[in-house]
């Protein structure tokens, strides 16, 4: 592999370069922003794949600030807070300008750098109890030439109670939890370490980067790549060379939490315990046939067991017909796990975003109808956001998605869509399904003030066995019983003080019920959970 990226970006150095590469963390605010231009039709906007990097964050902001006159007051101020953070990237070496408060900036002909701490506490109570949460770290990024990015984000996080453990059902940030000293079963810290380095060019990038990524246009969890587990490793390559045509490509390295027997060894009369590899590799092909409309579609393969396969660092392939080549076409215990995607969305009426998002395990279109034959083994999620219509500095969504049994689930554990237990689809997983309303106001600039509903069901768990020689996974009917559900009211409130630092609170009057396996003792039966806290940085 380091052969290939070491020629593949010779082959490029003679390009004419454009941008450096740094990706901008999920959770910052401007996501919303470029939303809402977007639905305004000031800009035109791909959602499907995130992160977005700063430049292109920072190209779309400069394409809004030419139709300054076209926005409203508090849409102006909003464009002004973020240049004070995006124009280092826009006029940077070039000149001055109203710069955001960092801990450490610089900037010269050759290289940039930017640092930030980053802190944070949480504290919520309810009837059951009390928890807290508390980050802390540091954030730097920047740039060396007109070819180099760079970044790199390290987060340790103490919390009093495990909320986001992979069982349990909801859309918050996943960690990989550790035992506190002298503590026995009781796990309260991570860390997250976040960063990457790119080589950009005039129509794309390569990039080692260890990251989330989020796939599939949603408002309250993606039901392609959600971004749920931990952070990864993966090679990030993305070519956009004509505005109507884009691709994206990662190959991942997951990691599977299961033992590789063959591989552990005694060292000081201790084993040596080695989990087994697990990788992914991903692609996403967006065309875009009308303007503010975009259709995506791709295929990934979650393959294991002997080692990296080059033949899946091509990016453009379909990934479950060179797993036939290598493995054969009769046996799922022989072969690997493909998936499929389709994405659509479109800005097309002014105010208005409409998409559709389909993952596809598996499905027959000869029995696609056949209640009794079907292999119907897919999520699919519809929905929509308003903005400023009818009335000016609102916004509305409604979102719906269904998840048939067995999506997301492989029978072999070490090919599951999965990466340290977490499902990296649909935080629901299998045999569920939820809808989402959500209204909000945004006044002023950097407050925002919300409302929303949530009704999520999940059915029993599919139970896979071997019934003449073939896996019961025909047939299965959708949702014959509710295991779980969770319908919950909840007001928001939040606050951007300057770029990066917010005061927040929020009050949920929740009613979860059902298998108690998916939801933390703290949020179970009916609650009214009140939660507020500050943070600062990513």
């Amino acid at each position: 592999m380091i052969r290939f990226s070491l020629c593949f970006l010779l082959l490029l150095s003679w390009a004419t370069l454009k941008a450096q590469i740094v990706l901008q963390p999920i959770t910052s605010s401007v996501y919303e922003f470029l939303d809402e231009m977007a639905q305004e039709k000031i800009i035109e906007l791909n959602s499907a794949i995130k992160p977005y990097s700063r430049m292109f964050i920072a190209q779309k902001l400069d394409e809004i600030a030419t139709n300054r006159t076209e926005l409203g007051k508090r849409q102006q101020k909003e464009l002004d807070f973020y240049l004070k953070d995006f124009n280092k990237e826009l006029i940077g070496k070039k000149g001055t300008f109203e710069k955001r408060k960092d801990l450490f900036y610089y900037n010269d002909s050759l290289f940039t750098l930017t640092i930030n701490p980053i802190l944070g506490f949480k504290y919520g109570t309810n009837e059951n109890g009390s928890y807290t949460h508390r980050w802390n770290g540091g954030e730097l990024y920047g740039t060396i030439g007109t070819h180099f990015g760079f970044y790199a984000s390290l987060r340790d996080n103490g919390i009093s109670d495990i909320l986001t453990a992979p069982q349990y059902l909801t859309t918050a940030q996943g960690g990989n939890f550790k035992f506190n000293q002298g503590q026995t079963g009781q796990r309260s810290d991570y860390s997250e370490m976040l960063g990457g380095v790119f080589y950009s060019w005039k129509w794309g990038r390569l990039g080692i980067v260890k990251d989330n990524h989020n796939w599939g246009d949603n408002y309250h969890g993606a039901n392609i790549f959600s971004g749920k587990n931990p952070s990864v490793g993966y090679i990030d390559f993305k070519i956009n060379p004509t505005k109507w045509f884009e691709l994206n490509y990662i190959h991942s390295w997951l990691v599977s939490e299961i033992l590789d027997s063959s591989r552990i060894f005694l060292v000081n009369n201790q084993k040596r315990e080695v989990f087994t590899n697990k990788n992914l590799a991903a692609n996403l092909f967006t065309i875009k046939p009308f303007k503010n409309f975009y259709f995506s579609f791709g295929n990934s393969v979650v393959y294991a067991d002997d080692g990296v396969k080059p033949v899946y660092f091509i990016p453009f392939m379909f990934y479950k017909s060179i797993d036939h080549t290598y493995n054969g076409a009769g046996s799922n215990a022989l072969g690997q796990n493909a998936q499929m995607f389709i994405n659509m969305s479109s800005r097309q009426i002014k105010h208005l975003h409409l998409y559709t998002t389909i993952f596809i395990d598996e499905i027959s279109i000869g029995n696609m109808w056949d209640k009794n034959a079907h292999s119907n083994i897919l999520s699919a999620k519809v929905g929509f956001k308003i903005n400023n219509f009818p009335i000016k500095n609102t916004y509305f969504i409604t979102e719906y998605t269904r998840t048939n049994p067995w999506t997301y689930r492989h029978q072999i554990e070490s090919t599951t869509f999965a990466s340290n237990q977490y499902n990296l689809g649909h935080y629901l997983g299998e045999n569920a399904q939820e809808i989402y309303v959500e209204a909000g106001l945004k006044i002023i600039r950097g407050l925002k003030l919300a409302v929303a509903y949530t009704n999520a069901q999940k059915g029993d768990e599919h139970i896979f066995q071997i019934i003449n020689g073939n896996g019961n996974i025909k047939g299965l009917n959708f949702m014959e019983n509710v295991a779980w559900e969770n319908q919950t009211i909840e007001a928001i409130a939040s606050y951007e003080i300057i770029n990066d630092g917010f005061v927040f609170a929020r009050v949920a009057f929740a009613d979860i019920k059902g298998n108690t396996f998916y939801t933390p003792e703290l949020m179970q039966g009916k609650t009214t959970t009140i939660t507020a806290g500050i943070n600062f940085g990513f």
